[in-house]
């Protein structure tokens, strides 16, 4: 086909869809929404571009608003600062939606932890975050929303659209529909209420329709303004107010007539392809038609031949089992017999009974000759049932032992039956796996290489102090349908212990489970924040990455000199770092790694107070371990708390972990004694730090098994943030979960 037919082509199919000749039928599923399986009714745009209806996406908030509220979410945990209100109505939803109260997804830098709140797109799965003004901020579909009414309409044909003015029984059908007043009248209506020589008279006309649009699509940000622009970062309609000072302003926009030109001819040329294509469509529905016949007869031979194979199987254990029971049957008659013919033997030793009855009887006769000719014979039974008597022996062993039968391992053989294509056992990979308030499960398939279908993950709760109604201990639940080699587990309880093990499934072919692992969960929600590059930080010896999740301590120049002040007894100064959220209330846990081949770091809690006085006194004093308050070196490892402190350090260095001297307001996995070396402990390969504000505790913990390391008393009266010191060479890296949330925002 040359280039002028192919753009002829083109331009007829451009003007067949502007007419509305394209046929309607037969794109219904394109029109269902994919929650309630509904034709779409007031279809709303969401930012990955899918439709959903407006009640729909409402009750999607409001049943997402509803677990945040409930157990199973870490905002309703006791002393969470996530600010927290009663469950709302159906009739309060549109007042909180609309007010923002439960559709605020920014981060507030006063806060401890972000307000989130995302729905799920049930067309890709990804979260969308609804923005500050929530339902509100989404465009309305008109355009599906029209092709969803001409799908009714064309559905409907023989019922017609009344007059919304005419009253029953005299109601007439509908000719016109006013896009003006959004009503639908008959011919005498519509002369009635647009009479000539008024307003009413310029108004928009169309044929019968239900679905009225507005004439002018207006921006769900600024109300009172159109929308004259498209972004291309958004991919979505803006004012110019937006793209002024809004959201927008640092994004790439072009006009809505430009945008409008060049996505019309996109879609039509995709329409364009995909009609020319129409022959190899035809043909590959084809071939998808042969390959379900061939999968129906494949798998009714395939199921024909398994239930031969089984059918053998029972007949062989069938006449296994009819042989040994024949055995068991023989050797027990035989027994039977043996011992009841003994028992017979004795019995005849009762007196007046058997021998001893014949016995007595041949007594009674007087007549020696006889009495010695029957009588010897007689003796000589008399002395072998005496000798029987004394040494008594069964003619037959009761015990079947011998015909025991251990089927353990045709057992074994029997459950590990499978076909020949079954995959082999996935392995969960333990140095990729994290457990939090949520769980992230990693693993690892076999070498085969085969693709496979899905992945089974199966997870129970072991037991801990707390446990959820809807979980119970021991008992495995599921979560199926997972396509990709990882995946994570919600909903758990904090400080337990819980078992996880996967198995994959190639072709409906289930392969083994793989061998349990077990974590260990926080004692309290996952505290996310990333390190602070404003408040103190010390641009000359810290190095900060661009995510802020890690900071490195470099000993140049600036070191070097500061150490000349060594001689003189003044202390090299460590370079403090914080968190930028900080902590008023509740339970709060975080975990790090500090690097192997760092010299000394400390980690721990400090109060907004005593991080004011670190950073505001000179270099060489601003450590710790000197406390212009208390006038001692506070922050040895060496000095043993009395009295509760607004900072508690832990030092890390050298592959070590250092446990200072216990107190009564303190306790360690290390013994008290005033030996440092027995204070030192192997660093762990990663560390976990809770903090009680409300109780004024801190812990330390392993976080690989969450031994708790160390604990003692911490002043909380102020704002408690996570502060890092470090000195010399050192590394320190935040946990994903502990950035997660935020790098997202």
């Amino acid at each position: 086909m040359s280039d002028s037919e192919d753009m002829t082509e083109f331009a007829s199919i451009v003007e067949r869809i502007e007419r509305g000749e394209v046929p309607i039928k037969n794109i219904e599923r394109e029109l269902i929404c994919p929650i309630c399986k509904e034709l779409f009714t007031h279809p709303l745009i969401l930012p990955c571009q899918h439709s959903v209806c407006h009640k729909c996406v409402r009750e999607l908030l409001m049943l997402n608003y509803d677990d945040s509220l409930d157990g199973g979410s870490e905002c309703s945990l006791p002393g969470s600062p996530r600010s927290r209100v009663p469950s709302p109505s159906m009739e309060r939803l549109d007042k909180l939606v609309r007010s923002g109260s439960i559709s605020s997804p920014g981060w507030r830098r006063g806060s401890v932890t972000p307000r989130v709140t995302t729905i799920a797109c049930p067309g890709c799965q990804h979260d969308i975050d609804l923005g500050e003004r929530g339902i509100s901020m989404l465009f309305r579909n008109f355009t599906l929303e029209s092709i969803v009414e001409r799908y009714r309409q064309a559905a409907r044909a023989a019922v017609a659209i009344m007059c919304n003015i005419c009253k029953p029984p005299q109601q007439q059908e509908a000719t016109k529909s006013c896009m003006d007043c959004k009503a639908s009248y008959c011919n005498e209506c519509f002369k009635m209420h647009h009479p000539w020589g008024t307003p009413k008279a310029q108004h928009e006309y169309v044929g019968p329709t239900t679905n009225f649009r507005p004439k002018v699509l207006m921006c769900p940000e600024h109300e009172m303004e159109k929308v004259n622009m498209y972004c291309e970062v958004c991919r979505r309609p803006v004012c110019h107010l937006c793209k002024l000072g809004g959201t927008h302003a640092n994004h790439k926009v072009t006009s809505m007539s430009n945008a409008y030109k060049i996505l019309k001819e996109k879609l039509a040329k995709s329409i364009h392809y995909l009609i020319s294509k129409e022959d190899q469509v035809k043909t590959q529905i084809t071939g998808l038609e042969q390959l379900i016949s061939q999968t129906e007869e494949n798998g009714q031979l395939a199921e024909r031949q398994a239930t031969e194979h089984f059918d053998r199987l029972f007949e062989t254990l069938q006449e296994r089992k009819s042989e040994m029971l024949k055995s068991i049957e023989q050797s027990r008659s035989r027994r039977m017999g043996q011992l009841k013919s003994q028992m017979e033997e004795y019995q005849g030793m009762l007196e007046n009974s058997g021998l001893v009855g014949y016995a007595q009887e041949v007594l009674k006769e007087t007549d020696q000759s006889c009495f010695v000719q029957t009588a010897k014979q007689l003796h000589v039974r008399i002395q072998k049932a005496t000798e029987s008597l004394r040494t008594f022996h069964p003619s037959a062993d009761p015990c079947f032992d011998e015909f025991v039968l251990d089927t353990s391992r045709e057992e074994t053989l029997l459950k590990e039956l499978c076909f020949g294509g079954v995959p082999d056992a996935p392995m969960i990979d333990l140095s990729k796996s994290r457990v939090y308030n949520e769980a992230t499960i990693f693993w690892r398939l076999s070498d085969d290489h085969q693709p496979t279908d899905q992945h089974l993950l199966e997870y129970r709760r072991l037991g801990g102090p707390r446990r959820s109604p809807t979980q119970e201990d021991g008992v495995w639940q599921a979560m199926e349908c997972i396509h990709a080699p990882s995946t994570t587990v919600s909903g758990l309880d904090a400080d337990s212990l819980y078992a996880f093990r996967v198995r994959t499934c190639r072709n409906s072919v289930f392969s083994p489970y793989s061998p349990e692992v077990t974590f260990h969960t926080p004692p309290a929600p996952a505290f996310d924040f990333l390190f602070n590059d404003k408040c103190g930080f010390s641009t000359e010896r810290l190095v900060l990455n661009k995510r802020r999740d890690t900071v490195e301590s470099m000993a140049g120049m600036a070191f070097l000199l500061a150490a000349d002040r060594v001689q003189t007894g003044s202390y090299v100064s460590l370079d403090y770092i914080i968190g930028d959220t900080g902590i008023s209330q509740g339970r709060h846990y975080w975990a790090f790694k500090v690097e192997p081949h760092s010299y000394m770091v400390k980690v721990g809690v400090a109060s907004d107070t005593k991080l004011l006085e670190w950073f505001h006194n000179p270099r060489d004093t601003s450590s710790p371990r000197f406390d212009h308050d208390s006038g001692h070196d506070s922050g040895s490892e060496d000095a043993c708390y009395d009295l509760s402190q607004p900072f508690t350090l832990l030092t890390v260095g050298m592959g070590k972990l250092f446990i200072p001297k216990t107190s009564p307001s303190s306790s360690s996995a290390a013994t008290a004694s005033g030996d440092p070396a027995n204070r030192a402990l192997p660093m762990p390969q990663r560390l976990g730090v809770c903090l009680d504000h409300d109780a004024g505790r801190v812990y330390f913990y392993d976080a690989d098994n969450m031994r708790c390391l160390y604990e003692r008393q911490v002043d909380c009266s102020g704002i408690m943030y996570p502060a890092f010191g470090l000195m010399g060479g050192g590394k320190v890296q935040l946990e994903e979960f502990v950035t997660a949330k935020r790098l997202t925002f």
